[in-house]
C-alpha cells in the first residue's frame, strides 16, 4: 500500500473546491494508495514520470514513487486549465 503525499499547491487548490466535487476527488486519490495505475489511467505525454486519473471533469496528476511507496499529486484541477 502506498502513502499518498499532496504538493503544497495541490492541496490549496482542493480546499478552495466545492464539497461535493471535493468528495469525489479524496475517495479517488485514496484508492491510488492501493493502486496506483488503476484502470483510466494515463502517463503524460513528454513528463519523464507524471500519470493522470479523470474524475469527472476533473483531473489529478501525480507521480509514483515506488522506492519509497508513496504517490505525490503533483496537481489538481479542471481538465481545461490542469495542463497548462
Amino acid at each position: 500500500m502506498h502513502r499518498i503525499e499532496l504538493l503544497p499547491s495541490a492541496a490549496r487548490w482542493l480546499e478552495k473546491t466545492p464539497i461535493a466535487v471535493r468528495r469525489r476527488l479524496a475517495r479517488a486519490i485514496d484508492a491510488l494508495a492501493r493502486n496506483p495505475h488503476p484502470p483510466g489511467s494515463e502517463k503524460l505525454r513528454g513528463a519523464e514520470n507524471i500519470w493522470r486519473i479523470r474524475v469527472a471533469d476533473y483531473r489529478v496528476l501525480y507521480q509514483v514513487l515506488d522506492d519509497v511507496l508513496a504517490v505525490l499529486i503533483v496537481r489538481i484541477g479542471h481538465r481545461r486549465d490542469v495542463y497548462r
